[in-house]
């Protein structure tokens, strides 16, 4: 049952967020909504953090349901985790996902990293 709520999370995020210039990627154990390679969302069985930074934090952290990501246990500053009861709405979830389009979209693009050469196979 969690991998469809996750499912239908994802297509929830992507209704909100049809833009070209958002890309989706595996990460973090769910499905990160990228804009220019920073993190917007990620989308997981266990609900959605949400990139908000670090001065929107505090506010954030007001909100019902919502606690601050420690995927290690230490804290990941601007980082927010959403339990899934915090989310359950569509007004819900797209004020956390404006809060994030505000902190991400004014963040520069990052540099995509060079992809390694796969090792070549030994011969024979």
């Amino acid at each position: 049952m969690p991998e469809l709520m996750e499912t239908v999370l994802i297509e929830r995020i992507r209704a909100l967020i049809p833009d070209d210039r958002v890309e989706q990627k595996r990460m973090f154990g769910g499905t990160c909504f990228m804009v220019n390679g920073n993190m917007l969302v990620c989308a997981s069985k266990r609900g959605l953090t949400a990139r908000v930074g670090k001065d929107q934090e505090p506010l954030a952290l007001s909100r019902p349901h919502a606690m601050q990501c420690r995927p290690t246990g230490r804290p990941m500053p601007g980082f927010i985790r959403i339990e899934p009861e915090g989310i359950e709405t569509d007004d819900d979830l797209r004020d956390w996902v404006e809060m994030a389009r505000t902190y991400v979209c004014a963040l520069p693009p990052k540099a995509a990293k060079a992809k390694r050469p796969k090792p070549a196979k030994a011969a024979q």
